[in-house]
């Protein structure tokens, strides 16, 4: 019985052979490309990736930056990992020590720089747009205009026409791509989760307030004063005038009631007719004029118990308090310099 034996010429074997050792070269070399660093570097550099860039335009930014060797080497690893269409918009932290892999899965993870803002105490809504905006985390327009949206009002349930007292004051950390509305909504959230133990809807009924009352004085009491140590007293005055149906007569309401408002309110300012000028109209303003911090609010919960009606500033950050009209237009001819008749 004869056997039948393939035989392959000896040029195409040879030619095989060396499609087959080229193949294992370039897997080789593909191997090491996608496994190995650049170099030993660890300090990181931020990659910002903008809406719209395609891989191929990744890679190449990467490339550029020296953080990967080669950059159809890269795009070929997110084919096979199934993430060309993963890479999300934002700034990245990364290092020409890492491998393309863990490269690739820090910018398809969402996981982007984060920036620490913080929100004083006392910020009205235009400032805390100038902030964030500085900081390049919103367009300015567009925060204001959010926080006036009807939808987002309606949403969080505030009885006004706007957010104002409510952007809880605290450091935050954003993303440059984190976007407005969900800075707005943490702002919010973060409100919620630090009032909540307060149980402010039965104190506030217990003081014959509504919740937003309590934060529109506690507003006031954030501006008038930064001493925490003065602010149950300061409450206590606004308390005893409100319940004596006395004018207010705080000079922050006004403030907020002037539109550029350059630093000085003149005797002309006092007779602004807007509800928030409390020289003019009794009670509460319609909402907040800023944003109140924990204890401004605490303080407006549970006041000090005392007679004072009036206070006026001794020029050092704390101020001197009166019963009297009589005592306090002493005290205001002591440290005011001025006589000044302006009753708090």
């Amino acid at each position: 019985m004869s056997q039948f034996k393939l035989k392959i010429p000896q040029p195409k074997l040879m030619v095989f052979a060396g499609l087959i050792v080229t193949v294992w070269v370039l897997l080789g070399w593909f191997y090491y490309l996608a496994s190995s660093p650049v170099n030993e570097d660890t300090r990181n550099i931020v990659v910002k990736i903008e809406p719209g860039m395609t891989l191929k335009q990744v890679s190449v930014l990467l490339k550029n930056k020296n953080l990967i060797q080669n950059s159809a080497v890269f795009r070929a690893i997110a084919f096979l990992q199934k993430k060309q269409n993963q890479i999300m918009v934002g700034e990245y932290e990364i290092s020409s020590s890492m491998v393309p892999m863990d490269i690739l899965r820090r910018v398809t993870s969402g996981k982007t720089v984060l920036h620490p803002i913080t929100i004083p105490e006392g910020y009205r809504i235009t400032e805390i747009a100038d902030l964030l905006a500085s900081n390049g985390l919103v367009d300015k327009d567009e925060f204001i205009r959010l926080t006036q949206d009807e939808e987002v009002i309606k949403f969080w349930d505030i009885p006004g026409d706007s957010l104002e007292g409510y952007l809880f004051p605290e450091t935050y950390h954003f993303g440059k791509n984190t976007g407005t509305r969900k800075i707005i909504d943490t702002m919010m959230k973060t409100f919620q989760d630090q009032v909540s133990p307060l149980n402010l809807d039965k104190r506030a009924k217990e003081l014959n307030f509504t919740p937003h009352k309590v934060i529109t004085l506690a507003s006031i009491i954030e501006k008038e004063t930064g001493k925490a140590e003065e602010r149950p007293l300061i409450s206590s005055v606004f308390h005893n005038r409100l319940k004596k149906n006395m004018r207010l007569q705080t000079d922050p309401t006004v403030i907020y009631a002037i539109k550029n408002f350059d630093g000085n309110i003149r005797k002309k300012d006092l007779s602004l007719d807007s509800p928030y000028n409390t020289y003019k109209y009794k009670g509460l303003p319609p909402g907040p004029i800023a944003s109140p911090g924990l204890k401004a609010i605490l303080a407006v919960l549970e006041p000090d118990n005392s007679d004072y009606l009036y206070f006026v500033s001794r020029q050092d950050g704390s101020h001197q308090f009166s019963t009297t009209l009589d005592a306090h237009n002493n005290a205001v001819r002591k440290y005011q310099l001025k006589k000044v008749r302006r009753n708090r």
